[in-house]
């Protein structure tokens, strides 16, 4: 492929010896590569365009920055076998280079094939949770295989320096105190590590749950290594560490399915007639579209001295629907009681006591 190049590269290298031949021939060699590649990835976008499926673009876009460095790289690979200075150079920093290129082909698949699969499990449809699931095992997975695939670049990387090297197996001769040292300082960290592994097999959590944390009403925006990002109602963001989820208690909303239930409580008095604020709240939730038809009941569930205490029970999709609902209902059944039934708002009853001379005149005449 790059052999035209090499040629006049060889024959140019022949002639002058000096630096400037070979930053001429690493010079060229780059721009062929570059413009290989250019060619290359422009047929292959055109391939991803016309099929139906986003995967092939994601694949083409994740693959398109660490193929054209590693073509550089090739490229230099071949030219440096005919200009020996060239050479020295890249036997150098080739066991430096190649692990980083390596590395990031693999990050860069990774990512492609992760994003490619999240593109199947749609979560804007209304029963989402198998896709919240699905994505929620990719998002943690991904989390990890990334760490694994940078951990073992840096010390590829790190190995093909000698001076890391010697102090690598000096550490290594003397690993007892040193393993406990770095043991113990790095718990947090591991302890985090497997907290996520361990959430991607129990899975406490998915991706866009409703859960209710330090009191805090939100959803599972993201979930990491080691903390877990929720969106609170008002757009704050919630920090929380990934082993709070395993080790402590919280609601989780959407754990089996989306569907709520709940309450509004109206104090009404006790003299209040119940059975046409029944009739009214039945009417009114039969007519509000945010209802899914599932449980509308309406029950006094306690009796107070001045008061007592009707429960409308309702249901909907989910909570944020279901928020709306219980607002709905309980402003439009305050508005129905006031213009149709005003007694029936609790009042606090004084019984006034009679004059003491009039209680005395009642006594004699009795």
């Amino acid at each position: 492929m790059f052999a035209p190049f090499v040629d006049a590269i060889d024959r140019q290298a022949q002639v002058l010896s000096d630096p400037w031949s070979i930053l001429a021939a690493a010079l060229a060699a780059t721009l062929a590569a570059l413009f290989i590649h250019w060619i290359a990835f422009r047929v292959l976008r055109r391939i991803a365009r016309s099929s139906d499926s986003d995967s092939d673009n994601v694949l083409v876009r994740c693959l398109a920055r660490p193929t054209r460095v590693a073509l550089i790289a090739l490229a230099l690979v071949l030219v440096a076998r005919e200009v020996p200075a060239l050479a020295s150079v890249w036997q150098k920093v080739a066991s430096f280079v190649m692990p980083a290129l390596v590395g990031w082909i693999a990050l860069a698949i990774l990512h492609a094939l992760v994003e490619a699969m999240k593109l199947r499990a749609d979560i804007t449809v209304a029963d989402n949770l198998a896709a919240r699931r699905q994505r929620t095992k990719l998002t943690m997975f991904s989390r990890i295989a990334t760490f694994l695939i940078v951990f073992v670049t840096v010390g590829l990387m790190l190995l093909s320096i000698p001076g890391v090297r010697d102090v690598g197996l000096t550490l290594v001769a003397s690993a007892g105190l040193a393993g406990l040292a770095v043991g113990a300082a790095a718990q947090p960290a591991l302890k985090s590590l497997i907290a996520g592994v361990q959430m991607a097999l129990t899975e406490p959590i998915n991706i866009d749950d409703v859960v209710i944390i330090d009191g805090e009403w939100g959803r599972i925006e993201d979930i990491r290594t080691t903390y877990v990002v929720v969106k609170i109602w008002d757009e704050r963001r919630l920090i929380v560490p990934t082993s709070r989820f395993l080790e402590d208690t919280f609601q989780n909303w959407t754990k089996k399915t989306a569907q709520l239930l709940g309450t509004v409580v109206l104090y009404l008095d006790p003299a209040a007639r119940i059975a046409p604020i029944r009739a009214e709240f039945e009417r009114r939730i039969k007519a509000n579209p945010r209802w899914d038809g599932r449980v509308q009941v309406a029950q006094v569930t306690e009796t107070q001295r001045d008061a007592i205490e009707l429960r409308l029970l309702m249901s909907a999709a989910d909570s944020g629907v279901l928020f709306d609902l219980r607002c709905d209902i309980r402003e439009a059944m305050l508005d129905w009681i006031a213009e149709n039934c005003p007694d029936a708002f609790p009042r606090n009853r004084l019984a006034a006591p009679e004059p003491i001379g009039l209680e005395l005149e009642s006594r004699k005449a009795a």
